[in-house]
């Protein structure tokens, strides 16, 4: 079983306008409202091929509520630690082909909601093969919160994908324990070591041997319409992609993480495993609806991508 972790979920809510006027009045006549966070887009395109997977992460208030019904009525099993706080609204404003979105903080985490959540993961981790961390940390959590779930996820065997990025990342790769996967693109890995990452096979390579992502099974960089590249353990893999009309990329890098997740799960073979990650995130770029992919142009997607070792 696959457990997603979205600690700061919404409601994401999309109006669609030919043109947007500031300062009066806009009527909307397409509406769209999506359980919404990294974590759930994760979750849903891993339902979607099937896999058995279970959302959690703090979820509160009437928002919250519309957030658990909407999964449960897409069949989507879920497991939520409820917080005395609402949830988020995410408001995406699509128009004259621009994207303006307001994203509300959400709510602030207290202690003794931290701590239920850590005592709600012990339980339920006995039968977890692989936990998806998607996300930032919400209010009045700990930078090192992630370090404490990825160490409780070790203590049990199950392998973690990380998927952040700033500090609540850094703190984990300086932790003891280490992630199985993390997924960062090049403005993250420059972030994290200080100075300008290209997308140069050598400079890339150099990089990851770096002592902080040393431990890390695997390291996916995303490279966009370029591809990817990968390491796993000691080797490097360039992934070559072919050229799409990109419909909507939000949610791309989710749909990814959940290729890799199941990949883990069944224990693909490096090249099929790269293979599977960036079809479905090529197949959510080529959908309007965020976390959602279109099976029937997966098998075309998956003979045009080359893996090559490096």
């Amino acid at each position: 079983m696959i457990l997603t972790i979205t600690l700061n979920p919404s409601v994401d809510i999309a109006y669609q306008l030919d043109t947007f006027h500031l300062d009066t009045v806009n009527r909307v006549e397409k509406v769209q409202k999506t359980a919404g966070g990294k974590g759930l887009n994760v979750t849903r395109v891993l339902k979607q091929i099937g896999e058995d997977v279970v959302a959690t992460g703090f979820i509160g208030g009437e928002i919250g509520s519309y957030v658990k019904k909407q999964l449960t009525r897409n069949d989507i099993k879920n497991s939520f630690v409820e917080i005395g706080s609402e949830t988020r609204n995410c408001i995406a404003v699509l128009h004259d082909g621009k994207q303006t979105e307001i994203l509300e903080q959400g709510p602030t985490i207290h202690e003794h909601e931290a701590l239920n959540f850590i005592e709600h993961l012990e339980i339920i981790l006995n039968n977890v093969d692989v936990v998806v961390i998607s996300g930032s940390l919400p209010k009045g959590l700990a930078s090192n919160y992630y370090v404490e779930i990825v160490e409780l996820c070790k203590k049990y065997g199950v392998a973690v994908v990380l998927d952040c990025s700033g500090e609540a990342l850094k703190n984990v790769l300086e932790s003891q324990q280490k992630p199985t996967v993390i997924k960062p693109n090049t403005e993250e890995l420059s972030q994290l070591i200080g100075k300008e990452v290209t997308d140069d096979i050598q400079e890339l390579k150099s990089v990851l041997s770096g002592q902080l992502f040393q431990g890390i099974e695997w390291i996916v960089v995303s490279l966009g319409a370029q591809g990817a590249f990968a390491k796993h353990n000691d080797k490097f893999y360039r992934v070559e992609i072919p050229k799409i009309k990109v419909v909507n990329p939000v949610g791309s890098g989710d749909s990814t993480v959940a290729g890799i997740a199941a990949g883990l799960v069944h224990a693909l073979p490096d090249t099929e495993l790269l293979k599977k990650a960036n079809v479905l995130g090529m197949l959510n770029a080529q959908e309007e609806q965020t976390g959602y992919v279109n099976l029937e142009n997966a098998e075309s997607l998956y003979s045009q991508i080359e893996v090559e070792e490096v």
